[in-house]
């Protein structure tokens, strides 16, 4: 397949799975043998991926994320996205603070025969926490 049709791939998962919450279009694209490398608590493989997905969209309300550079180079895609939405559920043991939050990271995804077969996945968890008071900002006071 071509760099333009893998990035045609990562752009459908993101616009399907976190985006809209579509997990059957976003299992199409993944392959029977995915594997995902995050920083998040999640089963392996595809089952995994529909935990991701589920649990940040309860998490927060109104999730989209927005893809806001791609790179390819033969199987592999990179992707810098942003994902807004407000938080209005449990996440990673944080009860809902009903604050909004914009959160940036990159995904490194392989693609094989138009199907993701892995994904490495680095989000600014440090971010998010601090925009949800967890962690403080740099130079506030305490």
């Amino acid at each position: 397949m071509s760099t333009e049709e893998n990035k045609s791939i990562v752009r459908r998962f993101f616009e399907e799975g976190p985006s809209k919450g579509n997990l059957s279009v976003a299992n199409e694209l993944l392959s029977p043998n995915f594997v995902m490398h995050a920083p998040l608590p999640a089963s392996p493989g595809i089952e995994g991926m529909d935990e991701v997905i589920t649990t940040c969209r309860a998490a927060f309300e109104n999730l989209n994320v927005t893809i806001e550079d791609m790179v390819a180079e033969g199987d592999n895609v990179v992707a810098r996205f942003t994902a807004r939405g407000i938080h209005k559920g449990n996440f990673m043991g944080l009860p809902a603070t009903d604050k909004p939050i914009t959160m940036t990271g990159i995904e490194i995804f392989r693609i094989k025969d138009g199907k993701i077969t892995e994904l490495w996945a680095e989000a600014n968890l440090l971010g998010l926490m601090q925009q949800l008071g967890i962690f403080p900002m740099p130079g506030a006071q305490g």
